[in-house]
């Protein structure tokens, strides 16, 4: 039988970046392995988020690695921001998704790499260094955990719908409490302690919905074409696949309708920011 020539043509295209990407994100991720649970003190940023010497040593490995391979290409990170090269190609990096867990000693911390080709989220790779899961994703190509192809679960009523989220706090800070309100409601259970995993659990159909009422760019760099190969959605809160919207959520296509309803009969409590 042979296989569609989309397929091969994506797998031709986009091979070499998926495996540069999960080669990248699992060897950064064992040097973050060094510093975890060790008791390393952080320094805050100006916005009173947490950064350790793993989050910058880790970054510092992978722009290397991108430099090296591919020096025509654009990075954004989250320690070390933007180089300003004009590029189709763009690199997002975040080296700890997690800080908070990695400081506490969860091992639910992610490093992120999501590579964006002509305004796409086109190659992406997730590792959980303490559990030694990889989860990566190109465009056409699927979406994969260790080796082993994954799906978001097929649920369309979320009264029997785990919903996960990071701190609940927040959605009072950025003008989501009444949508939170709604959404916990409809839902059977509520999980936290995600960040990046996350996203990563709606993927791999472990969890139904993620929500995050606050997201920059280079923490879900990988999440479209993630969430997109495994039959799902990431993108913000209107419907729109997109790492830019200040926000986000991860669901399956069966399941996204319903959530979004809920949202939009919440939205008298949404400020602009």
């Amino acid at each position: 039988m042979k296989r569609p020539a989309d397929t091969i043509s994506a797998e031709r295209r986009w091979t070499p970046y998926l495996h540069f990407a999960v080669q990248t994100a699992y060897e950064a991720g064992r040097l973050t392995l060094g510093y975890f649970n060790r008791g390393i003190a952080p320094d805050f940023k100006q916005d009173d988020t947490p950064v350790t010497i793993a989050d910058r040593e880790a970054e510092l490995f992978i722009r290397q690695r991108i430099e090296t391979r591919f020096p025509d290409h654009a990075i954004m990170g989250e320690e070390f921001g933007d180089s300003s090269r004009d590029s189709s190609y763009r690199w997002f990096v975040d080296p700890i998704d997690g800080t908070k867990s990695f400081m506490c000693g969860v091992p639910l911390y992610t490093v992120l790499l999501g590579l964006e080709v002509d305004h796409r989220i086109r190659v992406g790779a997730a590792y959980l260094p303490a559990l030694n899961e990889m989860v990566y994703a190109a465009e056409g190509m699927g979406c994969y955990c260790n080796g082993r192809p994954v799906h978001v679960r097929e649920l369309d009523d979320p009264s029997r719908g785990v919903i996960a989220f990071t701190d609940p706090v927040t959605f009072e800070q950025f003008h989501r409490a009444e949508a939170w309100r709604r959404l916990q409601s409809a839902f059977w259970y509520r999980a936290g302690w995600s960040d990046g995993y996350g996203h990563i659990l709606v993927a791999t159909g472990r969890v139904d919905l993620m929500l995050d009422p606050i997201m920059n760019a280079w923490d879900c760099g990988p999440f479209p074409v993630i969430l997109r190969e495994a039959g799902g959605y990431f993108g913000d809160w209107s419907g729109h696949e997109t790492i830019y919207g200040n926000e986000a959520l991860s669901t399956s296509q069966k399941l996204l309708p319903r959530v979004l309803e809920i949202i939009g009969s919440s939205d008298a409590d949404r400020q602009p920011r």
